[in-house]
């Protein structure tokens, strides 16, 4: 890396023609020793200019749900996993936007032909320095780390189509207003929906696709989310959408790419996979245990058209770096940089100018950890100083204290239980009736860490702080629900659309029961196990359920806590969280994080 930070050069659009520069003369060696020496340009005598070489290699630095994560994420959320030679593991302090953009600039020197691109979810869920200004401060970010296109992942939606439009193309907020004395200029990049349609056009509601342009060479990208995003986004978000199949999107564009003459194709997909291993730099070609892939981006990868060359895909903030074959039998490379900014992906692709394609036995690609023992982009520092200025009357105000972190990591999470219990503590205020609090693991954004990350002191929680863990703004329900309605919701948490990837409810203090994970589907929730406050549920009773506004319209899969009857609708979640938190901890006596053993695990 290099001693100093380089300066920001401020850029025109990408979509306008990018300057021509010097041919890089790095191209897979395999290639290069087959081609005969004119190929490389060499000239074949005195006066004579060079031509250049048939093979270019073009860089293709990725990453992907970012989720707004400006400054370094601190506990487990800024760290990533790195595998040793001697088979050991290490822990490695990463991410910021700081130490991104060094690292992406020092990247890209020596290589010309640079493409950087982003596997959606750049936005929402964020910390309080984007969140509390709809995440201007991260497209802002975005622009200066020279980002040349993403594809939208769920999270684009939180605020529904009408918000990212803004984000794309600019304007101060209609409610909000301008934050600053310059009106928001928007995305330098664009936005790529391809699978997102108008539901009265039936067209998609941004660019599908986007083609980069150097001198010769040219290189498509097609953008798309995940088609279930309408499952885990409120359904305000995603009024007026349909979401299309990955696939067949995919394959639609990739044909109309190659009838404009462009035969070198990258899809950018919300969807991820499953690594069979935690380290970010896992063999995952090798054979045997520690290798391999699972979950939607296999058979998305294994059903796209041949003619896309690579997969830059997200979603599951898993890091990945494999090739599947594509459906002629050849291997494509599919990649994932985890998440907040802490990895990064540099992928080589060579192309052939006589072709027009890419040479696919010649595409490697290797994750890399975005440290912080690089220096910070000075740019994006005054960038972050700007927003935490006007963030910080209240961002730095305390709402409570722990004793140590409340962790967000596991089947059931300090952090999760704790968010339940702050419901139920809001919602017996709203009606003392009331009986449990379930909340999702997805709504769960990070934990508490003890250590200060500022002047607040150690243990003391800030404003800013919940607001990482709970940056939805989801407001707390109340509904009532059948003893038989409860069961259910629980074994939905193992099946239906849960059932390949369970996603477990975390619960209120006085709720328990077993999870068998040896067994399959909804048998996996032991239903004689389930007790509140000692006693088995009444199928026939009425439970009175707390909820956030997600989870009661049906979201994640939960069909069953969208039927509830006599709503009452409180205040948002995260006031429900700093009351609680402030109610039942102080600077003397800290709250210790819950025990996380509520639910019975069985493996």
């Amino acid at each position: 890396m290099p001693a100093t930070t380089q300066p920001h050069r401020p850029r025109r659009r990408r979509t306008a023609a990018l300057l021509a520069t010097t041919v890089s003369l790095a191209t897979a060696a395999a290639l290069a020793s087959a081609l005969p020496a004119d190929a490389h340009g060499n000239s074949g005598g005195h006066g004579h200019h060079p031509q250049p070489s048939r093979y270019q290699d073009v860089q293709l630095l990725s990453f992907n749900d970012l989720h707004g994560n400006l400054e370094p994420p601190t506990g487990s959320s800024g760290r990533v996993t790195e595998l040793q030679p001697d088979g050991t593991t290490k822990t490695i302090d990463a991410g910021g936007v700081e130490y991104l953009a060094t690292h992406l600039r020092d990247a890209r020197k020596g290589n010309p032909y640079s493409i950087t691109a982003a596997g959606g979810d750049m936005v929402g869920a964020s910390p309080l320095i984007s969140g509390l200004f709809h995440d201007e401060p991260t497209i802002e970010a975005l622009n200066k780390l020279d980002l040349d296109v993403t594809s939208v992942g769920n999270h684009e939606f939180d605020e529904g189509a009408k918000e990212l439009a803004r984000l794309q193309n600019g304007g101060c907020h209609p409610t909000d207003g301008c934050y600053t004395d310059k009106k928001f200029k928007g995305a330098d990049f664009p936005y790529l929906a391809a699978n997102v349609l108008d539901e009265k056009t039936k067209k998609p509601i941004l660019k599908p696709y986007w083609v980069w342009k150097k001198k010769d060479v040219k290189v498509g990208f097609i953008g798309v989310t995940l088609e279930g995003t309408p499952g885990i986004v409120s359904a305000d978000g995603v009024k007026g959408l349909q979401f299309k199949d990955e696939v067949e999107t995919i394959n639609k564009y990739a044909k109309e790419l190659q009838k404009q003459g462009v035969k070198s194709i990258v899809a950018l997909i919300h969807e991820g996979g499953f690594p069979a291993s935690a380290s970010y730099n896992y063999d995952c070609d090798a054979s045997g245990g520690g290798s391999g892939i699972s979950g939607p981006i296999v058979d998305i990868a294994k059903n796209v058209t041949p003619a896309v060359d690579a997969l830059v895909t997200g979603h599951t903030h898993n890091a990945y770096v494999c090739t599947i074959n594509d459906p002629s039998g050849k291997p494509r490379m599919v990649t994932s940089a985890s998440s907040f900014g802490r990895l990064y992906t540099d992928t080589t692709l060579t192309y052939d100018r006589r072709t027009g394609d890419i040479a696919r036995t010649a595409v490697k690609s290797a994750n890399h950890v975005v440290t912080r023992d690089v220096p910070k982009a000075a740019d994006l520092t005054s960038l972050i100083g700007k927003w935490n200025t006007l963030a910080a009357p209240i961002g730095n105000r305390p709402i409570g204290y722990i004793s140590s972190d409340v962790n967000s990591t596991g089947t059931e999470s300090p952090m999760g239980d704790l968010i339940a219990d702050a419901q139920l503590a809001y919602g017996k205020k709203l009606d003392p009736e009331t009986d449990l609090a379930l909340m999702n693991p997805g709504g769960v954004r990070a934990g508490l860490t003890y250590k200060a990350t500022g002047a607040e002191g150690d243990g003391v929680v800030t404003y800013a702080e919940g607001f990482t863990v709970q940056p939805f703004a989801n407001t707390v329900n109340l509904q009532d629900f059948t003893g038989a309605q409860v069961v259910q919701a629980l074994k939905e948490q193992v099946s239906g659309a849960n059932a390949a990837a369970p996603k477990v409810l975390q619960v209120s203090s006085g709720l328990t029961y077993t999870l068998d994970l040896t067994k399959t589907g909804a048998d996996r929730v032991v239903t004689d196990s389930i007790r509140l406050n000692g006693s088995a549920i009444d199928p026939a009773a009425t439970y009175r359920v707390a909820t956030n506004s997600f989870l009661a319209g049906g979201g994640d899969g939960f069909t069953t806590l969208g039927q509830g009857t006599g709503d009452l609708v409180g205040t948002d979640d995260l006031t429900a969280l700093a009351d609680y938190l402030t109610a039942n901890s102080s600077a003397a006596g800290p709250l210790a994080p819950p025990a996380a053993n509520r639910i019975t695990i069985v493996q």
